[in-house]
């Protein structure tokens, strides 16, 4: 089993922010068109519906048990629970991201874990897998995004954690330690560093538009007109852009 050294790099806050205000939804659109075709982890879902989170990924991986690597004797040495280090890099606004390979009965973190990510000012967690202790994890009011819930704890049945802040496939999308998770209730989609600042302009312009096409849907406008924007509205667009923002003609 492998533990590694703490991510190298965090992304600046304000690329971040920018992420996590423009939305999954957005972002993943943004993504496909610049070809990163699925950006979006199949699989785990909110638990906390209406939270909305966003931070570089601090991963976790998990393997299928194997008796010449694992030693099911954690808890008399609590050092030897690997979940738990991943958790000791986690810097305020970290996202943790575990690659659980789906399993449904470990249950990788309980509500002494999560209460720990909760003092460190963690940012989300999501899980390809489950957690414990569900009834009092759900007092701690975190963003998680889980595939479900277990009585088990995380090795009780097939799987061990394996390694810390390696490349994981969470969902069935690689993440890389660093790479900007976001995450609200259409799901969780990975945002590679190196692309973050070209996905910002781009989303942020499709999401002033939409913005700007939803009111006029409202007001009963034309669909080919304003969704998607035709370039016969741009120029009304462009107007709205500037009483939006407050510049003189």
């Amino acid at each position: 089993m492998i533990k590694t050294e703490d991510i190298k790099k965090r992304p600046p806050q304000a690329q971040v922010d920018a992420l996590k205000a423009v939305g999954t939804a957005t972002i993943s659109a943004t993504l496909a068109r610049m070809g990163v075709r699925n950006s979006h982890m199949s699989g785990p879902v909110t638990h906390n519906e209406g939270k909305v989170a966003a931070g570089p990924a601090l991963t976790l991986q998990f393997m299928p048990q194997r008796g010449d690597l694992f030693e099911d004797g954690e808890y008399t040495d609590p050092e030897k629970q690997l979940h738990r280090h991943v958790l000791y890099h986690v810097q305020e606004g970290d996202f943790v991201v575990v690659d659980a390979r789906a399993d449904m009965s470990s249950g990788v973190f309980g509500d002494m874990m999560l209460t720990y990510f909760k003092g460190r000012r963690g940012s989300g967690v999501v899980i390809d897998g489950c957690i414990r202790d569900y009834p009092n994890v759900k007092e701690l009011d975190l963003p998680i995004w889980v595939r479900g819930v277990t009585p088990n704890y995380h090795v009780q049945t097939n799987i061990m954690p394996f390694a810390v802040n390696v490349p994981v496939a969470c969902g069935n999308v690689t993440v890389i330690p660093g790479d900007i998770i976001v995450a609200d209730d259409d799901g969780v989609v990975v945002v590679p560093v190196a692309m973050a600042d070209d996905v910002i302009e781009k989303a942020t312009e499709h999401h002033d538009w939409e913005a700007f096409s939803k009111e006029r849907l409202l007001e009963g406008g034309s669909l080919q007109r304003y969704y998607p924007l035709h370039d016969d509205a741009r120029g009304e667009y462009e107007e709205w852009q500037k009483k939006k923002s407050g510049k003189p003609d």
